[in-house]
């Protein structure tokens, strides 16, 4: 009865791989990039309240702490971007399913290539000092 159960619940269960990370990353993505929009959204609207509130608020984004978010966010809009492309193709071409390990593969590849010299230039701040 014991390896019936185990039988059945390693058949139930996901095992994580590519497909498991593509899932993570996307919705992880997704999120941050709407937590961004209602930040962005909120500032907006603390130019109502006066331009010395909303100059106060501004100044928060010069942290270091926001220079990070703003580099995990690139990464998020980009692999949101390159990943949503690949789910399009599966969707539109089922046949294409075989590849998906590869698709998601060749999806991290090009939000590489893309996001390190973004990071490295968003992040230059931090190694140079202004003249």
């Amino acid at each position: 009865m014991g390896h019936a159960i185990a039988s059945i619940w390693r058949g139930i269960t996901y095992r994580g791989g590519d497909g498991q990370w593509a899932w993570l990353l996307h919705r992880v993505g997704g999120i941050g990039i709407l937590a961004f929009l209602f930040l962005h959204v909120f500032d907006i609207y603390l130019m109502n309240l006066g331009e010395d509130i909303f100059s106060k608020f501004l100044i928060l984004y010069t942290a270091p702490v926001f220079k990070v978010m703003e580099v995990a966010l690139i990464f998020g809009v980009l692999f949101h971007a390159i990943n949503g492309i690949r789910i399009i193709i599966i969707d539109f071409w089922p046949a294409t399913t075989v590849h998906e390990r590869l698709m998601f593969r060749v999806a991290m590849v090009l939000t590489l290539i893309a996001f390190v010299p973004t990071a490295v230039i968003t992040l230059s701040t931090f190694f140079h000092t202004p003249a």
